[in-house]
């Protein structure tokens, strides 16, 4: 299971760390075209000043026609961010914003680029665990030839990233002893139970006879007849030594 720390800023598995983002890092997070309709129905929403949602009294006004509230551009700069960094990296919360600038008016149709840069990093020292990255986003109106012509907003904050999680140290597996006495040792000593054994004392031995030839025990002095009687077997008559006699187990 992906632990929290290690997700995206969407809930999948993270891929970027803190250490990832080094300062000098700038990362493309594509291009967007406003929506005349999403831009009129935020500023209704949000922000209905004139300019914003009234058609005839901004054409009549220096800015010509009505423009984007200032926040719903920034909320397109989030979305872009969102999807081409935060995604992928294991973002935190954000501690704030150092400046936001609106450097020109947004327009329904226009297409901006967007981009974020690595401007410091280091770890926290509020949030163990986490590092600091401060960040410069941009958005910049594209022309008809996908030449930047105008840098439209500008903001510097800081984001918190986890650190990249150690890893795991490999378990040790458990190593076989001929220590006597192990419970599941192969030994040859005296005494180490189940384990096979050749030596005096022992239970009865195996032996690679064939079935139906002649076995003999391993106990040292003791014969087949008197192996028999230890059993409870009659004792065979010396001269019935034939082949088929097996060893009572």
């Amino acid at each position: 299971m992906t632990t929290p720390e290690t997700r995206s800023g969407t809930g999948a598995p993270a891929e970027l760390f803190f250490e990832d983002l080094v300062p000098g890092l700038t990362v493309d997070l594509g291009t967007v075209t406003v929506d005349g309709d999403e831009m009129l129905a935020f500023a209704r929403r949000f922000d209905p000043q004139w300019y914003h949602v009234d058609s005839a009294l901004a054409g009549a006004s220096r800015h010509g026609g009505v423009i984007a509230s200032g926040f719903y551009t920034v909320s397109l700069f989030m979305r872009a961010y969102v999807d081409h960094l935060l995604s992928r990296a294991a973002a935190d919360a954000s501690p704030g914003l150092e400046e936001l600038r609106w450097l020109a008016p947004v327009r329904a149709g226009d297409r901006l680029a967007v981009r974020v840069d690595v401007m410091g990093a280091r770890p926290s020292t509020a949030r163990p665990g986490l590092g600091t990255v401060s960040l410069t986003g941009t958005m910049l109106r594209l022309g008809p030839d996908n030449r930047p012509e105008q840098e439209v907003m500008r903001t510097r904050f800081r984001g918190w990233f986890a650190l990249r999680p150690a890893e795991p140290t490999p378990e040790s597996s458990p190593t076989e002893t001929s220590q006597p006495g192990g419970s599941a040792t192969k030994t040859s000593q005296p005494g180490s139970g189940p384990a096979e054994s050749t030596q005096p004392g022992s239970g009865p031995a195996e032996t690679d006879q064939p079935e139906g030839s002649t076995a003999e025990t391993s106990r040292p002095g003791v014969g087949a007849a008197q192996a028999g009687r230890a059993e409870g077997v009659p004792a065979p008559r010396p001269d019935s030594d034939r082949a088929g006699t097996k060893t009572p187990h």
